[in-house]
């Protein structure tokens, strides 16, 4: 199968690595030329992903048309505030029936859409409603390092989740497929803004008590916003939900759970930002 991954971060390169060694052709779109130009040359992700070569199967380009030449699959990866910009261009080239997955876990700002449907709605009519959202506890660092992984597949139609399902699945990551796309994106995205506070807690030297209450009560608010919005009650105790807030809250390696940390150390908010080398989605979501 030919896939392209859009966005050559941490997850999207992961995610790259683990699906040419499955014997895919992969390409891996990266929006900066020089950038692109060092992962052809060397072969790796030192930025992002180091110590961990490219498989055979799996080139970056710089091109987004090259990238998007006759996939089957399309993997959205970007960070969410620039989601709707690679939506847009990607839809002028993308021909075919290719299944859309977006594993970006983010609200849109302006909008308050979820990741789905922005790439949805920029996407010609027969494309629409083939957007997969693959989300849970899976934190980039133990994926690429084969430490057992649960993540879910959605869309309304269940076999196309399950299209995805088969693609992604490995000795050691294991898909699991669900028709609420909107609570499964959901979970996945307004969990960053609980863990940011779960992160506050353990800046400030508060204890397991705190960040135990803090966690369920703000799975309790992630549910109610889900059921309001049409959402499934038990896709929240699943593993968008409750699964992917558990290994966010706790990870050592959670982007969100270190911007609340420091930000319960009293650093401001800009200079943790600056030291940051990848996006912490929590931070836009919150405000969404």
């Amino acid at each position: 199968m030919k896939i392209a991954i859009l966005g050559a971060g941490n997850w999207g390169t992961t995610l790259g690595v683990l699906l040419a060694e499955k014997g895919n052709e992969v390409i891996l779109w990266e929006f900066s030329a020089t950038q692109a130009e060092r992962l052809k040359a060397e072969r790796e992700n030192r930025k992002f992903l180091p110590g961990f070569p490219f498989p055979e199967r799996l080139h970056a380009t710089s091109e987004l048309q090259e990238a998007l030449a006759g996939p089957e699959m399309v993997v959205f990866a970007v960070p969410s505030h620039t989601v709707r910009s690679v939506a847009a261009n990607a839809g002028k080239y993308l021909a075919g029936s290719p299944v859309l997955v977006s594993v970006v876990k983010g609200i849109e700002k302006d909008t308050l859409k979820r990741m789905s449907e922005v790439i949805d709605e920029n996407m010609q009519a027969a494309l629409r409603g083939r957007v997969v959202a693959l989300s849970g506890p899976s934190i980039a660092h133990e994926v690429i390092h084969r430490i057992p992984t649960t993540v879910v597949a959605a869309n309304r139609e269940i076999e196309i989740a399950r299209s995805v399902q088969q693609v992604f699945s490995t000795s050691f990551l294991r898909v699991y497929s669900n028709v609420d796309i909107v609570g499964v994106e959901l979970g996945g995205a307004v969990k960053n803004v609980i863990v940011i506070a779960a992160g506050i807690c353990d800046g400030m030297g508060l204890g397991a008590n705190t960040k135990a209450a803090l966690l369920t009560r703000g799975l309790a608010e992630i549910k109610r916003l889900g059921l309001s919005m049409g959402a499934r009650e038990e896709t929240f105790a699943g593993l968008s939900g409750m699964g992917d807030l558990i290994t966010t809250a706790f990870s050592t390696h959670s982007r969100n759970r270190h911007v609340g940390e420091e930000l319960g150390k009293g650093r401001s908010l800009e200079e943790i930002l600056g030291d940051m080398v990848m996006v912490a989605e929590g931070v836009k979501t919150t405000q969404s």
